[in-house]
């Protein structure tokens, strides 16, 4: 595989930064990187714009900026929160019988970083590592139900709202409609919208900044989906995410019961 030399030099700009440089001129990085300062610059300002680089107007040097961060917490919470959530749900699923996940979102769709199964192996499309459609599955649309407007209209522009079953969810009105029923519910149901004859329940995880980061589920048949497993579901879960929430820096209950 090629290397892209301007990838490499950008990257090769954020290692030179530490703790004995946290801060650079141009002309030294230029120096230390043997690259000419036109190109460093243009380096700078591409890293500048994303965030990752920022620069003091007063002195002209350049330090990480805090793009860095949010990255690094990003990765570091979902390290977290995998270890956290096993126990809940393994619990889940030893009380239930039936299947749990832990799932985050990536771009435009969900990613599966645990999985539990219980003796009720009704679902087979999961797997830790695959992808699942946030328009069909109850973990997609909690992933994206709380975000803002201005996230919304970008994650869902030009989305392809494809038929995983003929119970899917085919257009962006009724999605919207389903994602503000989400908000006020505090939970999201996949009825056989993602696979034929499985049903799933998810609730949002909550970090320190009450901003959604993760989504536990339970699927089980459709046949013993009755309203009071429903209910029974819902609370075990709301009352699962409210402990891992808490236990990753949140501090506002965010869970209630209808």
């Amino acid at each position: 595989m090629s290397i892209i030399q301007s990838v490499q030099r950008a990257l090769n700009i954020l290692d030179l930064f530490d703790e004995f440089n946290p801060e650079l001129k141009i002309t030294e990085i230029s120096s230390k990187l043997g690259l000419n300062k036109s190109t460093t610059h243009s380096l700078l300002k591409t890293l500048k714009e994303q965030n990752y680089i920022k620069q003091d107007m007063e002195s002209g040097k350049y330090s990480l900026g805090m793009k860095l961060i949010e990255r690094g917490n990003f990765l570091l919470n979902y390290l977290d929160i995998r270890n956290i959530a096993k126990r809940f749900l393994t619990e889940l699923s030893h009380n239930t019988g039936n299947t749990t996940h832990l799932v985050i979102l990536d771009g435009k769709m969900g990613i599966y970083i645990d999985k539990v199964e219980g003796p009720n192996k009704t679902i087979v499309f999961s797997r830790i590592g695959r992808s699942v459609p946030i328009h069909s599955s109850a973990v997609g649309k909690v992933l994206v139900a709380f975000k803002s407007k201005q996230e919304l209209y970008s994650l869902l522009t030009g989305y392809d709202f494809f038929p995983q079953t003929v119970h899917t969810i085919r257009n962006k009105e009724t999605y919207m409609e389903v994602l503000q029923q989400v908000v006020r519910d505090g939970y999201a149901v996949d009825a056989e919208e993602n696979e034929e004859g499985v049903t799933c329940i998810a609730v949002p995880i909550f970090d320190h900044t009450s901003t959604v980061i993760a989504t536990i589920s339970m699927s089980f048949p459709v046949s013993g989906f009755t309203p009071g497993v429903k209910q029974h579901v819902i609370e075990m879960l709301k009352n699962s995410a409210a402990a891992i929430s808490e236990q990753i820096g949140c501090k506002f209950n965010h869970y209630t019961f209808s």
